[in-house]
């Protein structure tokens, strides 16, 4: 794994990689803009129907501006982590193939490319997985609060194994048919996991985290191969 992680660091000014970091961050930053912008407009929509109603004369739009940056806030730990992997599952095929190239000729001479579509509905799906779980999860967070350390530890456990599968997948449907990938992914899931696990642990960094779905692909591609020589 640590092996792993030092080959995709070095990989990531390749021209390749490099343009995938600025495309899924670009998208990404997007994306959280147009959410803040509908979520301004709908609380403060809420605040001009609502508010005279409550006794509110005058309702202005701080309120609006307030409850958004709170609620983006409280939000962002998780939809942040959602929407970059959903993000860079689109473009996820660039980031393998490259790592392959380099690393990997022969195997990457025998890969199928995926198509554009498979790859968006690969990378939507993995976002609303990992939404979706972590919101079902999200009264057990609560509860597991008066531990301390309850919550954080599900999280990451839940989000490890989430974003292992996940990135698994990324280089795996490249090499094998869709029949053979529960069997693939029951042998691999303690390797997934591990990589899931250094994954979430980047997504936890300051900065570090805007690299980590790209990373956290090239990760997937080197253990993926190693674990087929051995």
């Amino acid at each position: 794994m640590i092996q792993a992680f030092f080959l995709s660091l070095g990989q990531l000014l390749d021209r390749t990689i490099a343009m995938v970091f600025l495309k899924s961050l670009l998208v990404t930053v997007v994306l959280f803009a147009a959410a803040g912008v509908g979520l301004w407009f709908a609380l403060d929509w809420l605040a001009d129907t609502l508010g005279p109603r409550l006794g509110a004369a005058d309702p202005d739009d701080a309120f609006a501006d307030i409850a958004t940056l709170v609620l983006l806030l409280l939000a962002s730990w998780l939809l942040f982590r959602a929407i970059a992997v959903a993000v860079v599952g689109l473009f996820a095929d660039e980031v393998v193939a490259a790592v392959e190239a380099r690393h990997y000729p022969d195997a990457h001479a025998q890969a199928r490319a995926l198509p554009l579509a498979r790859s968006a509905a690969m990378g939507i799906r993995s976002g609303l997985r990992l939404l979706g779980v972590n919101l079902l999860l999200s009264p057990l967070y609560l509860l597991l609060l008066v531990t301390g350390l309850g919550t954080a530890v599900l999280f990451f456990v839940v989000n490890a194994w989430l974003l292992g599968r996940d990135l698994g997948d990324m280089v795996a449907v490249r090499h094998m048919p869709r029949t053979a990938l529960p069997a693939w992914r029951r042998r691999t899931r303690l390797r997934r996991f591990a990589l899931g696990a250094a994954g979430t642990g980047l997504f936890l960094v300051p900065l570090v985290n805007l690299l980590a779905p790209v990373l956290g692909a090239a990760m997937a591609t080197h253990l993926f191969h190693r674990e087929k020589r051995t």
